[in-house]
């Protein structure tokens, strides 16, 4: 009953919102626009509890990695269809897909990953430790794919924008690795991404048995988690032109907004990815966090190079240098962390300061 709710609450609020584009349409007088925003964080927040219930159910129902993959998989592909939506849309969004994954970015490895290790080294008195084998294959490939993807445009690109045949090889290139991730995350190296302990004595059965004995219950709750999840990215996305219009009364810069609703999109990954730090959970911390900048960038790189290909768009990745400095820092941060003998809440702090400094940056 519960979860019917919610989705009847989110897909309601949706079509009322789209419903009241007159009403809601810029500029929004101040009472409305305030009372807009904090009924549309309402009802996300409440639906982002339902996306987590069921993904903490599919997590126990089926292990990791295959649990939080299934979450990850659902939020991100939404955000890239959206985004995609975006560049087939009226006007020009060169920056689209750079400001929407550099925003992810920085929330997943500084201000999720850094809450959940100050909530876990605050709560957990043992030792909490990650999978070093996944942690490396996760960061390995995030360092490789954000050079490719906002540091190589910087240098070899024409205004920041790849060339035909640059763009050709790096799509290609690109969505080639995160295939072959998947492919080896999901089955060959699937004990990398278990928990330290799991994955020396392995205790949970295959996972072609938990298909074959659960298959109703999988399948149902993959749906009501898709179609819980579904409202909340819409609705972040609706609410663009109303917190743009707000923060633009305020004086805030532009990318505040990108980062504000990268955040409200990521909401139901996040708070999962907290709860399981707090559980001592450190490589599902990882595979949620890590996992999902992994494929964040892996899908919507090559989308946006393709779309820009197709339409003949211009599409600007590269970064600033001051951007790039950050992302830089919070990669070399994540691999000091993670490959420690034993992760702390300091680790999470230092997280949250380089976070703190990318929030500078945009004020600046």
């Amino acid at each position: 009953m519960k979860d019917l709710a919610r989705i009847v609450l989110g897909w309601g609020a949706f079509v009322a919102l789209a419903l009241s584009g007159d009403l809601l349409a810029t500029p929004t007088p101040a009472p409305i626009l305030i009372t807009a925003l904090i009924a549309i964080v309402a009802v996300i927040v409440v639906a982002a509890f339902g996306v987590v219930t069921q993904a903490e159910a599919l997590a126990h129902r089926l292990g990791d990695p295959y649990g939080t993959l299934i979450l990850t998989l659902s939020i991100v592909l939404i955000e890239v269809v959206l985004i995609s939506a975006i560049l087939l849309g009226p006007g020009e969004h060169p920056t689209i897909a750079r400001d929407s994954v550099m925003a992810v970015s920085m929330i997943i490895l500084n201000l999720v990953v850094g809450a959940a290790l100050v909530v876990g080294g605050v709560r957990q008195h043992g030792r909490l430790t990650a999978n070093r084998r996944g942690i490396g294959v996760y960061l390995g490939l995030l360092v490789a794919l954000t050079a490719v993807a906002f540091a190589l445009p910087k240098a070899i690109g024409d205004d920041g924008a790849y060339s035909t045949s640059q763009a050709i090889v790096v799509a290609v290139g690109t969505l080639g690795l995160y295939a072959f991730f998947l492919y080896r995350q999901t089955g060959p190296d699937a004990d990398a991404f278990r928990e330290p302990a799991a994955a020396a004595a392995p205790t949970h059965p295959p996972i072609s048995d938990v298909w074959a004995a659960n298959r109703r219950e999988i399948l149902t709750r993959i749906t009501v988690l898709v179609v819980t999840a579904i409202p909340i990215v819409l609705l972040s996305h609706d609410m663009a032109s109303l917190l743009d219009d707000g923060l633009g009364r305020l004086g805030a810069p532009a990318p505040l907004a990108g980062l504000l609703i990268a955040a409200i999109v990521f909401l139901p990954e996040s708070l999962t990815a907290i709860r399981a730090g707090a559980a001592g959970e450190m490589q599902r911390v990882s595979n949620l966090c890590h996992g999902a900048l992994v494929s964040t960038v892996g899908l919507t790189i090559p989308a946006v190079l393709v779309i820009g290909l197709v339409t003949g768009q211009t599409v600007v990745l590269a970064e600033s240098t001051a951007n790039l400095i950050v992302l830089g820092v919070s990669l070399a941060l994540s691999v000091v962390t993670f490959t420690a003998r034993r992760l702390t809440a300091w680790h999470g702090a230092a997280h949250l300061l380089v976070f703190a400094a990318y929030g500078a940056v945009l004020l600046g």
